[in-house]
């Protein structure tokens, strides 16, 4: 039986940019899991319109 694993997780999130305004956009959270229960977010990215990957730390999120 394993401990632990790492799991990714798809969602969509409205986030803001100052050169795009309000945006609806899929996160994909990479998380690390142990005995089933989320320890530690990993890595957090978004993918643009135009295919490429970004750190989620250039967009803000809305209320």
């Amino acid at each position: 039986m394993r401990l632990s694993r790492i799991k990714r997780e798809t969602r969509y999130e409205k986030r803001y940019s100052v050169k795009m305004g309000e945006l609806t956009t899929r996160v994909t959270y990479v998380r690390r899991y142990i005995m089933g229960l989320p320890v530690r977010t990993l890595h957090k990215y978004r993918a643009t319109y135009n295919g490429k990957i970004k750190d989620c730390k250039e967009c803000n999120v809305l209320a």
